[in-house]
């Protein structure tokens, strides 16, 4: 249960990372080189967290220290959406890996599936006047995904695989893939659980990772005055009684009975924090396991759609993206 097994490569994924959204360069070096220590193996980045250099830093030191071997981790990143298309696949990708100090990542992944035009200067999308993004409508995720194909073949990329897209998108993709996509990274937590997507992923042999599995509880202060967000939109899911319930039981914290449930049903989860104590309570969800009522329990705390915190509205304009992926809520009169 610590590791799932990926297919065509075989390789073994940890079920459980350390996600790295929202840390800052100066704060993340440290906590990525403590997380190692802990016994973290897996590291989730991307290059929209602005943050790769100094997790390079931080695994090189690791290393350099003998504290293990590149082969002991597993390191995920992700094409950025000013970068969705073929012909920037390799350029962002070198451009990644040399952040990264790594020769070769063990899972790349589009981060999204619509993309924006890019400054080249800044490596940022390109914001008119309005605000709105400027969108590149040309987006073709089987080009995209064949350059991708090519750098896995070429050894710069261990595993291949998607991320935020939906059933159409996913199966579009399979069905012109030499290289299928073996995992696919989607919110998912207690109040959105995903249930129709992660059939689809079982059936395609595809290993789902969840991202904000504890309902993101520090994305309020990132969301403040954000564009089309509001801090109501973030659940207290540590506060819910059935899983403090749980979580008493077992003398466990609530984030560790959240994070149990997902990997106890064969999903991956990369909680964020740069908070040492926590750090070390989330990787301590293997010494105990929640019984079928409890797992019954939890599951009807799903709401479906209305459970989901990430649109991507923050991005003003970005649903009239041809691939934008989410079905919108139906306004009534």
């Amino acid at each position: 249960m610590k590791y799932a097994k990926l297919s065509q490569t075989e390789d073994l994924m940890p079920t459980l990372g350390l996600g790295t959204w929202q840390a800052s360069p100066d704060v993340i070096e440290s906590i990525v080189y403590k997380a190692l220590d802990l016994g973290y193996r897996h590291i989730d980045t991307a290059f929209n967290y602005n943050n790769e250099e100094a997790i390079g830093t931080a695994i090189q030191k690791w290393i350099n220290d003998g504290k293990g071997s590149r082969k002991d981790l597993f390191i995920t990143t992700k094409l950025p959406h000013v970068g969705n298309r073929a012909s920037d696949v390799k350029k962002f990708l070198e451009l990644q890996l040399q952040r990264l100090q790594l020769d070769y990542v063990d899972l790349y992944l589009i981060h999204v599936p619509f993309a924006f035009h890019c400054d080249p200067t800044t490596l940022t999308p390109i914001v008119k006047s309005s605000g709105e993004y400027e969108l590149d409508d040309d987006t073709d995720h089987i080009t995209t995904w064949k350059a991708m194909e090519d750098c896995q073949k070429s050894g710069l990329i261990r595993n291949l695989g998607l991320s935020n897209f939906n059933e159409i998108q996913i199966a579009n993709i399979i069905k012109s893939a030499t290289f299928k996509p073996q995992v696919l990274q989607v919110e998912l937590h207690a109040y959105f659980q995903q249930i129709p997507l992660r059939h689809f992923c079982e059936e395609h042999d595809i290993v789902v990772t969840a991202y904000a599995p504890l309902g993101s509880p520090g994305a309020k202060d990132h969301f403040v005055n954000k564009y089309n967000y509001s801090p109501d939109k973030f659940p207290d899911l540590l506060g819910l009684p059935d899983v403090k319930k749980i979580a008493e039981k077992y003398k466990k914290t609530p984030a560790q009975v959240l994070l149990r449930f997902l990997v106890q049903q064969k999903v991956i989860v990369i909680p964020k924090s740069t908070s040492e104590k926590r750090i070390q309570e989330n990787s301590n969800i293997y010494d105990f396991e929640l019984t079928s009522e409890e797992i019954k329990t939890l599951k009807n705390l799903d709401r479906g759609e209305d459970g989901r915190i990430f649109n991507f509205l923050f991005w003003k304009g970005v649903e009239n993206h041809p691939e934008y992926p989410f079905k919108l809520p139906q306004i009534t009169a």
